[in-house]
């Protein structure tokens, strides 16, 4: 059975570069978000398997969007992708929840490898 993923991205060029290589991978999209707040509503509502998750987002940072998640018990996991690359901002990341960080730009392969191996 293929394992659902939603994609939080503020920006529809990478939502669709995300989603057309992970399908060719596949997993089942089964939502997109570009704020926070829908990544927060979608998540809840769907439980995906997976979530890929921006830092930079028009009303909230990827890392706040973890904190709900856990103090909601969300059983997703995380895969943050953002082009902030600092060593402060992946640790933070990888402390809220985030299984994986991974920097943009990025390869459909690099995105395959991490998601196949959660």
């Amino acid at each position: 059975m293929a394992k659902k993923v939603l994609i939080v991205d503020d920006s529809l060029y990478m939502r669709t570069l995300i989603k057309n290589s992970i399908a060719e991978g596949g997993f089942e999209v089964v939502g997109e978000a570009a704020n926070g707040e829908e990544a927060i509503d979608l998540a809840l509502e769907m439980q995906p398997d997976i979530i890929t998750l921006d830092n930079i987002l028009p009303d909230m940072i990827g890392t706040d969007i973890l904190k709900v998640y856990h103090e909601e018990e969300l059983p997703s996991q995380v895969v943050m992708i953002s082009a902030v690359g600092q060593e402060s901002v992946i640790e933070e990341g990888m402390r809220l929840g985030a299984k994986e960080y991974i920097v943009k730009p990025f390869t459909s392969e690099k995105l395959l490898d991490v998601l196949n191996k959660l």
